[in-house]
């Protein structure tokens, strides 16, 4: 999740010089809501990736193919870690479009680019304006908020609403983006092992109080565990169908953006496992892992009691590849502590597996984004499950352009297309 000691304590002592909020952001507010990413939205918000995860696979072509099909929809807003970044993307971008309408930029300290997590989430405020809502934050349970690179990644939104003129609502609880679904009327999911795992001196009903006074929530709905492709990196690698060990790739244990998402108000898109592919250990325990959050699902209601629409989307069939010392991700987990016991092959080429899923899609007001995954060379079956994905996004989502992009290079890091990125509305700060 680091980049490097000299880069995190250039930062820190940037963001420690400025230790005092601006009299606005100290005001009390009060929340109405946080609104459902399927509403109305004016900016969509991007980190210049720094590296890439895995050589060869490149996170900035990603993110200019999500800039290529969004800049005609909505304005985006390109944040840059340092002035080396923000030179770069001006250039490379410079050089691609004729004019940068509709892109802006901002010299924001970042370590990662998951804008998702750390990111500014906006909401509602009860007189009608907008506030900035502010969790704490631990690096995804592989550190503590003490952390250097924590700290930096905690004060991303504290930037945002300096630029922004916005108030904060501000929470010592632990929570990331990716891990908070909504649907615009007060009903959030969550991935109960993530949120209990950041917070385990914190009760259900302390955290359900601190939902509601940060995002407006009335009801919360548990889900139980999350993807097993986005299981902690330290808790030991997985076991694949022909008994290969992969390493998990500093994953988040389970964020809800992988395989729940509100499509509207009333509906929920849930992951599911074709059963074909359950001799594969990885998709069985994923079958059980997604039934049962199935059944969490149908017997709970809305904010107002009404029961939730669950629509099905089968996952991709497990997605496998290799990473070798040099490689960004590589270098990392090779300094984990596996709690299972187990001890990294320091020096070997080593098999991983992408948390590879179709439910880490970005929704604005024309377009939906989706990851695909068949590459020349891969089965006719992955092919199959790309189109399969994109035909049920087409259906749950009538009004929007469906375009999957190969997010691969991005999936290689722990996320997705979605968890790359935070939807901005309209604000309001008069």
């Amino acid at each position: 999740m680091m980049r490097s000691i000299f880069l995190v304590l250039v930062f820190t002592l940037s963001l420690l010089s400025c230790n005092t909020a601006p009299v606005k952001r100290q005001q009390q507010v009060e929340v109405a809501r946080q609104m459902g990413e399927f509403e109305k939205i004016d900016a969509l918000w991007l980190i210049w990736p720094a590296t890439d995860h895995k050589k060869g696979e490149s996170v900035k072509e990603v993110s200019m193919r999500i800039i290529d099909e969004l800049r005609s929809d909505l304005k985006i807003v390109i944040s840059c870690a340092d002035e080396e970044a923000l030179v770069e993307a001006k250039a490379v971008l410079g050089k691609k479009y004729t004019n940068l309408d509709n892109l802006s930029f901002q010299l924001i300290p970042s370590v990662e680019l998951w804008a998702r997590d750390m990111g500014p989430v906006f909401v509602e405020t009860e007189d009608g304006k907008h506030a900035i809502a502010d969790f704490n934050f631990n690096s995804w349970g592989y550190s503590d908020t003490l952390d250097l690179s924590s700290k930096i990644e905690e004060k991303f939104d504290e930037r945002v609403a300096e630029l922004l003129d916005l108030p904060i609502v501000s929470s010592t609880m632990i929570s990331e983006g990716g891990n908070r679904e909504l649907n615009g009327k007060g009903t959030l999911l969550v991935t109960e092992v993530v949120e209990m795992g950041r917070n385990p001196e914190m009760t259900k009903v302390q955290m359900e109080k601190e939902y509601e006074r940060l995002l407006g929530v009335k009801k919360v709905i548990w889900l139980k565990n999350g993807l097993q492709e986005d299981q902690h990196t330290f808790l030991g690698p997985l076991t694949t169908v022909d008994s290969t060990k992969a390493y998990t790739v500093v994953t988040t244990n389970g964020h809800v953006d992988e395989f729940a998402r509100f499509v509207n108000d009333s509906t929920v898109l849930l992951a599911s496992i074709d059963t074909t592919e359950l001799e594969d250990p990885i998709a069985r325990e994923n079958h059980l892992r997604m039934e049962e959050n199935f059944a969490i699902l149908s017997k709970s209601n809305d904010q107002d009691g009404n029961p939730l629409n669950i629509v099905r989307l089968p996952l991709p069939q497990t997605i496998l590849t290799t990473m070798s010392p040099g490689d960004y991700v590589y270098d990392y987990i090779k300094t984990l502590e596996y709690r299972d016991g187990s001890h990294f092959p320091d020096g070997d080429t080593i098999t991983v597996v992408a948390p590879a899923s179709y439910l880490n899609f970005i929704i604005t007001n024309k377009v939906v984004l989706g990851q695909k995954y068949w590459r020349e060379g891969m089965p006719d079956k992955i092919k199959m499950q790309d189109n399969e994905a994109k035909r049920i996004l087409e259906e749950v989502f009538p009004n929007r352009k469906v375009v999957m992009l190969d997010a691969l290079a991005v999936n290689l890091g722990g996320g997705g297309l979605h968890c790359i990125s935070m939807h901005q509305p309209v604000l309001n700060t008069n």
